[in-house]
């Protein structure tokens, strides 16, 4: 068995370039995990080690790992017909299904779905479909789409010159052109750049309900009302990146919805189908949707090999089916209740924790060198936090972009108060390590 592991490790290194990874890391020591099994919020690799999965992988895996019944769904599905595609108006009845099961949870008006392959995808056809959608209404000059700072929307190039974390910019030398950053909790900052840029030149206006890549930040109560209204008022589109905060993950179907808002595109992919499937897609409203067929001449020249792939579409069927049966949007609500009053707790037992928050099952705890002056440590304490996290079997991540150092949580929505109570004493047990170990230094 350790040759077979020592091969595997090898090979990783030599052939395996990983994403959102440190590759002299991985070079250096190999693979963190090799993981081969799932069950529930747990995880399970190679060596036989098992380790609470805080973060549901990579916040997608809602209904939790190990459920055969979607592996004998996309078998079913795969013996008749793995792929097609849609392209020239071929279709496929999973399509078909999902896309109106979806115009029937969404919020609003929110009626015809654009299939992609994951969150990426998704954001750069918002962008490009805004823009499409304002020229064939006659004014081609409102191109700029404006984000958020803290905003996370993907890699693809679109994603990323959207993005509003600047190490994700400065990965490459030539971002895309018309991307505009605003203050992430102010709609009078929002007002003040769509003013100073013109409104006639700008498309869209695109926000995470809740940021989750940039740190777990949750907007003022009446921002996006306010974000909504102004939208209304100068004529731009609004655009929801639900990639994270769809299918239960905030406590509701969808995260705008805490907000009573409704979009005019929605972006989805994730927990659509909890990560046994790839799948993305993008809503839009019936006033954009109409619109669009009026003034279309011509072909939709915009698509994916897999836009509509039906396997992706019936294990997605299927998942929304658990999601609903078993009432994990509920089940959301109250064990993200349950996690904020545990992450809570930590405040009052270690230093090294300031402010924390969570809305359903996302949480963020960030930490500092003193939690009355807010003062923070020099090098960023939350990513040791993880690694020996890891250790004790508590897989999660953290933030250092724009300054940060925090930790954020987002475990599978099937989670229950005993494996929670396992999260936060893991956390205790490592923060007051690693609170021993500087003393230690500094006394030294």
């Amino acid at each position: 068995m350790n040759n077979y592991i020592h091969e595997l490790e090898e090979l990783d290194k030599k052939h395996f370039l990983h994403p959102t990874s440190s590759i002299q890391q991985q070079q250096q020591h190999g693979p963190s995990f090799i993981f081969t099994k799932g069950e529930g919020v747990m995880l399970e690799d190679i060596k036989g080690n098992k380790v609470i999965d805080g973060m549901s992988s990579l916040w997608n895996v809602n209904i939790g790992h190990g459920r055969a019944v979607m592996g004998k769904v996309a078998m079913e599905q795969m013996s008749k017909l793995a792929f097609s595609s849609c392209f020239a108006t071929f279709s496929n009845e999973p399509a078909i299904r999902l896309a109106a099961k979806l115009a029937e949870i969404a919020p609003g008006n929110l009626s015809a779905t654009f299939f992609t392959s994951g969150g990426s995808e998704s954001n750069d056809t918002a962008y490009k479909l805004a823009r499409h959608y304002w020229i064939l209404k006659g004014l081609p000059n409102k191109q700029k789409i404006i984000t958020r700072t803290k905003s996370y929307h993907g890699v693809a190039m679109g994603a990323t010159s959207a993005t509003g974390l600047k190490p994700f910019r400065d990965f490459t030398n030539s971002i895309a052109p018309d991307f505009h950053y605003v203050e992430n909790t102010s709609s009078a900052a929002l007002r003040q750049m769509i003013e100073t840029e013109g409104p006639d030149t700008i498309a869209a206006f695109v926000a995470e309900p809740v940021q989750g890549a940039g740190g777990v930040h949750i907007a003022p109560e009446n921002y996006f009302k306010e974000v909504r209204d102004i939208c209304d008022e100068y004529d731009i589109l609004l655009i929801t990146d639900e990639v994270i905060t769809g299918f239960g993950r905030t406590g509701m179907y969808f995260g705008i919805e805490h907000y009573n808002v409704v979009p005019d595109m929605m972006c989805f992919a994730k927990g659509v189908t909890s990560g046994y499937a790839q799948l993305g897609g993008v809503m839009i409203s019936d006033r954009i949707h109409e619109d669009i067929a009026e003034h279309s001449t011509g072909t939709l020249l915009h698509g994916y090999t897999y836009s509509g792939h039906p396997m992706a579409c019936s294990v997605a069927l299927k998942n929304l089916e658990i999601i609903e049966s078993e009432k994990l949007i509920d089940q959301a609500k109250q064990m993200g209740a349950y996690m904020l009053a545990g992450i809570k707790s930590l405040q009052k037992s270690q230093k090294i924790v300031g402010e924390v928050r969570a809305l359903g099952l996302m949480g963020a705890i960030e930490l500092v060198k003193d939690q009355q002056t807010n003062e923070r440590f020099q090098v960023p304490v939350a990513p040791l936090v993880v690694t020996e996290s890891a250790k004790r079997g508590l897989v999660i991540r953290s933030v250092v972009f724009d300054g940060q150092d925090t930790l954020v949580i987002a475990p599978p929505l099937v989670i229950n108060k005993e494996k929670i109570d396992q999260m936060i004493a893991i956390l205790a047990d490592t923060m007051s390590t690693i609170e021993t170990t500087n003393k230690r230094r500094n006394d030294g």
